[in-house]
């Protein structure tokens, strides 16, 4: 009989351990995904008894489910609109909290066979933007690109919930102005690596922590006289590249004091290091 309580003792604490971790739901940019995924992993070395849960979809999804309550962290490659925050504020009765947790240079990316090395923000809106008249790559200085049928121009873009494409949209094209129709719009950053990695005629754009030696970055200049410049961890702090951005971390109110110590430890050094080591640019020190 003392064996027995003693045995169900044992199992009923091992059963109380395990539940007693403490689990934050993290959702949201797919642009952040990677990072949050690094640093939820080193994050249990931190606090073994905290479980970050990370999962992507967009941005807009992430929001979406902040402001539903159903998520403790909402992960955004852009900044939330206003009336967003007022959703949330309506829904919670809390106003949102802001942090930025990175920088990020926006790169547009071509297959390594295309001879361009770079593009004007004039160029891309013309390939890209309602009304823009680039239809053939021979549409940008007379480009012509091996094994591309027709010398026609692929638009990879994403999806509209996505924050990379509304910034992407934003800061090419400005707000009133819209993507043309016909573009491949897919969900993730890896995908659109993929597809123009395997595509000659594709063009894609994505965070720069997703670029690969497979699919070419070109650098970027704000008009055709301007200096052209290169997505890089320098150029994205300096903001001297012309399409950076911050990347954000969102939460409902004040956070809970075990999130509060988590969102504390992405600003940290070890944080950091984990964040240029994944592709991505620190953020700026507050």
């Amino acid at each position: 009989m003392r064996l027995a309580c003693l045995m169900l003792g044992l199992l009923l604490w091992g059963c109380s351990d395990k539940t007693n971790v403490l689990i934050i739901q993290n959702k949201g940019s797919d642009t952040l995904v990677n990072l949050a995924q690094a640093w939820a992993e080193e994050y249990k070395k931190v606090q073994p008894k905290v479980a970050i849960a990370v999962s992507g979809g967009g941005s807009g999804t992430g929001i979406a489910a902040l402001i539903n309550g159903t998520v403790d962290i909402a992960n955004s490659s852009r900044a939330m609109k206003d009336e967003e925050r007022e959703d949330a504020l309506k829904n919670n009765g809390k106003q949102v909290q802001e942090f930025v947790v990175g920088m990020d240079a926006l790169a547009v990316f071509v297959h390594p066979k295309n001879p361009l090395s770079g593009l004007s923000l004039e160029e891309v809106a013309c390939i890209y933007g309602e009304g823009g008249k680039c239809v053939l790559w021979s549409d940008i200085r007379g480009t012509i690109v091996p094994g591309c049928q027709g010398n026609k121009i692929i638009r990879v873009s994403r999806q509209s919930n996505s924050g990379t494409y509304q910034y992407f949209r934003e800061a090419i094209l400005g707000k009133k102005r819209d993507l043309k129709l016909g573009s491949m719009d897919l969900n993730g950053s890896r995908e659109s690596i993929d597809l123009v990695e395997k595509t000659p005629c594709a063009i894609g754009y994505s965070g720069m922590g997703y670029l690969s030696k497979h699919v070419k970055a070109v650098c970027i200049s704000q008009d055709a006289k301007g200096k052209c410049i290169f997505p890089t961890l320098e150029t994205a702090m300096n903001k001297s590249y012309p399409i950076s951005r911050e990347l954000y971390m969102y939460t409902s109110g004040d956070p809970s004091q075990e999130v509060k110590t988590y969102m504390e430890w992405t600003q940290s050094e070890e944080a950091q290091k984990i964040t240029i080591n994944s592709g991505y640019v620190p953020a700026p020190k507050r």
